[in-house]
């Protein structure tokens, strides 16, 4: 079954979105929202809310689930079902987050702390930082 989700149905398959097509800080803190309006509700009618009533440990296997998906969706090369399957791994990833008493400004911070640095450079201050804190 193809998944179908909106923005997928574009001309020419193009799935690049323009900033004023969508706002991803907007996009995830309201999923933030609904997911923790559900994360207490009843497990029989609520996915997140059966995640969450399994435990964090449950949470974390989805994730690892949905990695794998989205590498195989990459080696298949089908850019739609590599768009699914990010989707599906960034929302157990949101519902990681939540869990852990994060939210997806908190990752967001990050990478704008990240922006505008060498990913050679980012990795070489986390390593010291790293060192640091463990006092070698």
């Amino acid at each position: 079954m193809e998944n179908r989700r909106p923005g997928l149905e574009r001309p020419g398959n193009d799935l690049q979105m323009s900033v004023t097509e969508m706002n991803g800080d907007d996009t995830l803190a309201r999923l933030a929202k609904v997911i923790e309006s559900r994360k207490g509700g009843d497990p029989d009618k609520s996915y997140v809310a059966r995640l969450f009533h399994k435990g964090h440990d449950a949470i974390l296997k989805k994730i690892g689930e949905e990695a794998t998906e989205v590498v195989m969706a990459c080696k298949d090369g089908e850019r739609p079902k590599i768009v699914g399957e990010v989707a599906d791994l960034w929302f157990h990833c949101l519902l990681a987050l939540n869990a852990y008493g994060l939210a997806p400004a908190d990752v967001l911070a990050e990478l704008a702390r990240r922006e505008g640095l060498s990913g050679l450079e980012e990795f070489a201050a986390r390593k010291s930082q790293q060192r640091d804190k463990d006092g070698s």
